[in-house]
């Protein structure tokens, strides 16, 4: 895609050394996986973010919100246009019983600051590897909690830089879904309510599900996180395994020997690797369960097929 220069230095004077050309994506998501984006930016404030959004709205250039990509995952081809990288809206703040928090920051960094703080309910995303602005896009969830237990409102900006405050109620948050997905809204800070609690209590908790985390998980592996949503009636982890799908192989993409809902990077699996692989184990538990597993992850940009 040709980029006008002008754009190039409109981009520079907002964000200065935050702006890259040909940037490869692999080196921003947990996948490794992924091709250069055209440009990618990365706002220093949400105020930046508002600059930046208000520059390109008039011009015909796709872009996209990039938080921790974690669940992601980008075509081999790379994003052309605008990759848009959160990760340093990341300030903080504790006021009584609840954290106000910008979203490029990660997930299990708030959950850090509760409990550095004496706060409960937030112990469940203490491994969730994404962003709390991602988590609130996908109503991320583990171990019985999600994001829609704590969030009380999102302050969003709209694709063309307008802000507005959201409500729970709102956000419409439902198993793996927001109203993010059907607005063109980016939520850029959150108010989260939680509970005073005990720190050793909250401690021994994270402590107990960081284990299970490792225990059970390619946490060591590069991956998407789980790479299925929930089926009805059904759990894709167990389907999968009761195939005999774990440790199937496309290219350097495996489905996970240790949790059957992971695939993971061997370490050189391209978008491909991994397309293909899904499509294999969905036609597979299709042709055994009736079932059609959905994926959770995004694919973004330029595929080969």
């Amino acid at each position: 895609m040709f980029i006008n220069e002008k754009l190039k230095d409109k981009l520079k004077d907002i964000c200065g050394f935050n702006v890259k050309f040909d940037e490869p994506l692999k080196e921003y998501t947990t996948f490794k996986i992924g091709g250069p984006a055209d440009i990618l930016v990365i706002p220093n404030s949400i105020k930046e973010l508002k600059e930046v959004l208000i520059t390109i709205q008039d011009i015909d250039i796709p872009f996209f919100i990039l938080g921790k990509g974690s669940n992601v995952i980008v075509g081999d081809r790379g994003f052309r246009g605008i990759v848009i990288n959160t990760e340093k809206l990341n300030h903080i703040k504790v006021e009584g019983k609840e954290i106000i928090s910008e979203t490029g920051i990660l997930l299990a960094d708030v959950s850090d600051k509760a409990l550095e703080v004496g706060l409960t309910g937030l112990e469940f995303a203490s491994g969730i590897p994404g962003s709390l602005g991602g988590a609130i896009y996908m109503n991320a969830g583990a171990y019985g909690g999600m994001i829609e237990d704590v969030i009380t409102e999102v302050r969003c900006l709209s694709y063309q830089g307008e802000e507005l405050t959201l409500s729970k109620e709102e956000l419409k948050l439902s198993y793996r879904h927001s109203i993010l997905q059907d607005e063109p809204l980016i939520a850029v800070e959150a108010r989260i309510s939680l509970d005073y609690g005990d720190k050793k209590e909250i401690k021994a908790k994270i402590d107990d599900l960081t284990d299970k985390r490792w225990t059970k998980q390619p946490m060591e592996m590069p991956s998407a996180g789980s790479i299925f949503k929930r089926p009805e009636n059904y759990y894709a982890s167990a389907l999968i395994d009761e195939a005999g799908l774990k440790g199937t192989r496309v290219g350097e993409a495996e489905v996970s020997k240790k949790h059957a809902g992971f695939i993971v990077n061997l370490g050189n699996a391209s978008a491909e690797d991994v397309k293909n692989l899904i499509k294999l184990v969905q036609d597979e538990i299709y042709q055994k369960n009736g079932v059609k597993l959905e994926v959770e992850p995004r694919f973004i940009g330029e595929f080969i097929k």
